[in-house]
This record gives structure tokens, sequence and C-alpha cells, in this order.
């Protein structure tokens, strides 16, 4: 009840699935933590699963004036904080030959040019010994057919990670990033996908998956955890969550 009592979070895509779960791990831990999300439903909802300790805010991630003012709102409720985990996203399903630029341009805003500007503004109200955890995919090393921006994105925040972690490190702040793989969330990481299109998804993800079935948002708020408070000598680093898919199944 008290492993992170008196820490201070704040969770970009905190309001459902793994922004969700990790926020719900640290209040009852006893952290305080503030968590941001865009629609209303589930900014309300989020609220009231989370309860007293939390702040939820309304903040859109492609927005530089609504990051700016996420800042000061973290910093006037929190001063500085142990903990920043970047986990907006975005992605679609989208083969080469239906990809547009509006499709193009708010992957990146999210999934890449948000992560940065958030860092850029956040980084100055970490403390010392406090950390960055990113959120980025399996999808940044393996080649999914139709999903050629979303994993150009994420290795972009997979490669920020690494020189953030270069150039905070002086600061007493490490860097890292978890790297899920098929995971049970309300979307199954896919914004507007039907019903039907998220149980195909499941179901390939137990198919292809070494351990035979899909992650739980909870297995990787404990991995976000780990890095952001237990892996104090690891800087730089990307946790894969996924089963072992990345290691096992692409090395057959």
């Amino acid at each position: 009840m008290s492993r992170y009592a008196g820490k201070k979070a704040v969770i970009t895509g905190g309001t459902i699935g793994m922004g969700l779960a990790t926020a719900k791990a640290l209040i009852d831990g006893g952290a305080e933590v503030l968590v941001t999300g865009r629609t209303e439903r589930n900014l309300d909802a989020a609220q009231q699963a989370l309860g007293p300790r939390a702040h939820v805010v309304r903040s859109d991630a492609t927005s530089l004036a609504d990051i700016d003012a996420l800042g000061a709102t973290v910093e006037r409720t929190f001063g500085r904080v142990d903990l920043v985990f970047i986990n907006a996203g975005f992605a679609t399903l989208t083969p080469l030959a239906e990809a547009t630029e509006a499709e193009y341009d708010q992957t990146f805003d999210i999934n890449t040019k948000g992560l940065f500007f958030a860092v850029k503004r956040l980084a100055p109200l970490v403390r010392e010994g406090g950390s960055f955890v990113f959120t980025t995919s399996i999808a940044d090393e393996t080649g999914y057919p139709g999903m050629s921006i979303y994993s150009g994105a994420k290795a972009a925040a997979r490669s920020f990670a690494r020189v953030f972690a270069a150039e905070l490190v002086t600061q007493g702040i490490r860097v890292n990033a978890v790297s899920p793989g098929f995971i049970r969330t309300p979307t199954m990481g896919i914004l507007d996908a039907t019903d039907e299109e998220r149980e195909t998804f499941e179901k390939e993800g137990e198919r292809v998956t070494p351990m035979k079935r899909i992650g739980t948002a909870e297995e990787v708020a404990r991995a976000v955890l780990f890095l952001a408070f237990d892996a104090t000598f690891t800087t730089g680093a990307e946790l894969t969550v996924d089963g072992g898919l990345l290691e096992l199944f692409t090395a057959h």
C-alpha cells in the first residue's frame, strides 16, 4: 500500500488501457498521479476509477499550447515529479497504397511530435533520480503489413529514448521505453477498429505469440513501474512485453 508513497507521476494517455492500469498501480501503492486524455467519457470514467489522488486533465498530445499548459498544471499541482510516462499514442492499420497525408501527420503528431515536446516541457520538472518511460512497440522492429506509418513513428520514439537518455543523464534523470506486443486494451491499440477487427487482431496475437496468449494492461504497467523505480542502473533501454514474440517467433 505504501510502495510509492510520496511519489508523484504524470501519465499522458492515462485514461484508458495501459496508461490507466499504470495509474491504478501507482495510486494503489500510495502515489499521487496526474493523467491526461482527450475524450470526455474517458476522462470522467478515469476520475471515477482512480479516485481523489488522481488529477485528470484534458490535454491534446498534438497541441504545443496544450503541452505548455500541461507543464504549468504539473508545476502548480506537484512542483517536481518522479515519473513521466509518455503513453499517448495513435495507430491505424493502413496498407501503403491507401495511406493518406492526414493519417501520416496525425500518427507522427501524436506518437512523435507530442512525445518530443512533452519531454522538452516536462524535463525541468523531473527531480534528480526521476525518470521518463515511453511507450514504443515491437512494431518499431518488425515489418507487420499495414503498420508502416505507426512503425516509423514508434521507431522515432525509440531513438528519442536513446538520445534523451544521453542528454538527461547529467541531471540524474533516466529515460527508458516499454515495448508492448499484442496487449488486451479497449482499442487493441488500433483507433476506430470495429469489434470484428479487434477480435481478429486479438486472435492473430494469440496465434503468433510464443506464450499463446496476449498480454494485459496490468502486465505492461508492472514493466513501466520496474523501469521507473526499480531499474536504477538502466537508461536508454527498451523493455519488451510481448510474450516472447520479438525474440522467439521472429528468430525462426
